[in-house]
């Protein structure tokens, strides 16, 4: 499994967790998205600590996360009929930190949520995994996560360079049952449509990377 991800940029992991657990983790979740669609600041919360701490140490996912990998944030999505969204193709460029540093390699900086983010150079972004738990059944009318394997490999990526990406490898659809994992590299190529059915599609996204930074810089929180 190591050596396809390596190749492809992502895993469908299922069973990682009983759907048990996930209708609790999805009650846990909901209240601090609250009507939005979502939000990048979970990790804080000691409910979502303890659930990085139970992936890093998952079995199903040793070969694919770094055994010295820290969890340095969570996401929740929420997409549904009431919720309803697209999201274009891109890779995911920025991470939370704590401070800004000035050197040439670090751009792009913003405030979400709160929260300062950067757009890490390439090699940063090489070191990162992100696991996608999913709390509801992902299907191909609940807007899954389309992605273009083995994109990754190619650096950060401008958009005329990504759309010849696409053309030249169909995306994929990551479908996945309750309790499953899409693991994958923040630079794999992604997108996702709108969900056509009335079901749920929640996410809990971690981000995984290496404890210490580069250029002074440190992470926003760690796990």
């Amino acid at each position: 499994m190591k050596a396809r991800f390596g190749q492809l940029g992502y895993a469908l992991v299922p069973e990682v967790l009983p759907a048990a657990d996930c209708a609790r983790l999805a009650e846990l979740a909901q209240p601090a998205a609250a009507a939005s669609g979502g939000t990048r600041c979970l990790l804080a919360q000691p409910w979502c600590a303890d659930l990085a701490r139970r992936l890093r140490a998952e079995p199903a996912l040793a070969s694919l996360l770094d055994p010295d990998a820290v969890a340095v944030q969570c996401t929740y999505f929420e997409k549904s009929a009431g919720r309803n969204w697209l999201v274009p193709l891109h890779q995911d460029l920025s991470i939370p930190v704590a401070a800004r540093v000035d050197a040439p390699a670090l751009r792009g900086w913003s405030v979400k949520e709160g929260t300062l983010f950067v757009q890490a150079p390439p090699a940063l972004l090489d070191t990162l995994v992100a696991v996608r738990v999913h709390l509801d059944p992902c299907g191909l009318d609940d807007g899954p996560l389309l992605v273009v394997p083995g994109s990754h490999r190619a650096g950060v990526l401008a958009p005329p360079d990504a759309a010849a990406a696409r053309a030249a490898t169909p995306p994929v659809a990551c479908l996945a049952g309750v309790g499953g994992t899409l693991v994958m590299r923040p630079l794999l190529l992604h997108a996702s449509s709108k969900a056509l059915g009335q079901g749920r599609r929640r996410v809990l996204h971690f981000v995984f990377g290496p404890r210490v930074l580069p250029f002074g810089l440190h992470w926003r929180v760690v796990v």
